[in-house]
């Protein structure tokens, strides 16, 4: 089914890993990210991880027994997978995607780090929204998407459970409901620009 096919390459998206400047994890409670993420640092990819996430913002406080925030929870896989600490940036204000990418942004500003090149490691079946957001706020930076399979949901089997599309085609319909007023944001500042040239 062409139809499939084209809805698997838009949300699974992936890459090879090339050299970049920072590693970015764009939160939530699966410690498979920060596993996938130690082992892109160990080869020498990038030098800085930066994991980020407070909770999630429906459920008002980090669910992950032991710990206060996501960022925590995967800094501790983090080092615990051969990170240095000080190799591990932080973030633990983010409640949702977008939160993710904004103060993800204001870390490396914050911080001086220009960011030319990133690896991005997110749920695989959360891979292009989550591309899409960091591009809002790293609009020069070139991306490369190292996913990791969670919930046993790939770009194999999602079209084969009726739970498993629930999730791929929520995924769908938030890529164009929570773009949507990016985009209108975008369109009327060109506008505005066009109207003072």
């Amino acid at each position: 089914m062409d139809f499939v096919q084209d809805i698997t390459e838009f949300i699974f998206v992936e890459h090879k890993p090339e050299k970049a400047d920072i590693i970015f994890i764009p939160g939530g409670d699966r410690g498979e990210l920060a596993v996938t993420a130690a082992e892109l640092f160990r080869k020498g990819y990038a030098p800085f991880v930066l994991p980020s996430g407070r909770y999630s913002k429906p459920v008002g406080r980090c669910l992950i027994p032991g710990y206060e925030t996501e960022w925590d929870f995967l800094k501790d896989i983090l080092v615990r997978e051969g990170v240095p600490e000080e190799r591990i940036l932080e973030e633990k204000q983010a409640t949702f995607t977008y939160e993710n990418a904004i103060y993800s942004r204001k870390v490396t500003d914050g911080l001086g780090v220009t960011v030319r090149r990133a690896v991005l490691c997110p749920q695989a079946c959360h891979a292009r929204r989550a591309l899409l957001y960091y591009k809002v706020l790293y609009p020069e930076t070139e991306f490369f998407v190292c996913p990791t399979v969670t919930r046993d949901i790939s770009r194999d089997n999602w079209f084969l459970d009726g739970e498993k599309i629930d999730v791929v085609l929520g995924e769908l319909e938030r890529c164009g409901s929570q773009f949507h007023e990016i985009l209108r944001e975008y369109a009327e500042k060109r506008q505005e620009e066009k109207r003072w040239t």
